[in-house]
């Protein structure tokens, strides 16, 4: 729900009500800024100006430009080539990966079980080589 632009933005000033805001308090305000960057108070600059009246009247600091970015969907918002879908990028081999695409921790693992399968056929190979003597 969108709230009232006139209820927002600066209400006080050093413990006093602002009232309605006038080109002269925003004219003393883009002054304030350009001097607060290092200009002179003749030198006020167009977005002193701009910052000033979205100070005093409580507009948001997006520009237009950032406006319209912020209310297209997220997946339009940064599309160099528009209108193209791109493809997508086969996965480089990792440096721990064998020709198969295994990596160490599988390769271990596998040899680890193929032993343990070795043993358990031997240890069962001895028991009946027992029972049968």
């Amino acid at each position: 729900m969108k709230t009232n632009p006139l209820k927002e933005g600066v209400l006080t000033g050093n413990s006093a009500g602002i009232g309605t805001v006038t080109r002269a308090m925003v004219r003393e305000r883009a002054v304030e800024l350009a001097v607060i960057n290092d200009r002179s108070a003749q030198t006020v600059s167009k977005s002193d100006w701009e910052q000033a009246r979205r100070e005093l009247t409580g507009e948001p600091d997006t520009d237009t430009n950032e406006a319209v970015l912020l209310s297209a969907p997220e997946s339009e918002r940064w599309d160099p080539v528009h209108g193209s879908t791109g493809h997508k990028v086969p996965a480089a081999p990792s440096d721990d990966e064998d020709d198969e695409g295994r990596s160490d921790n599988e390769r271990l693992v596998d040899e680890g079980h193929a032993g343990a399968e070795h043993d358990q056929a031997r240890q069962a190979a001895s028991a009946a080589a027992r029972q049968d003597s």
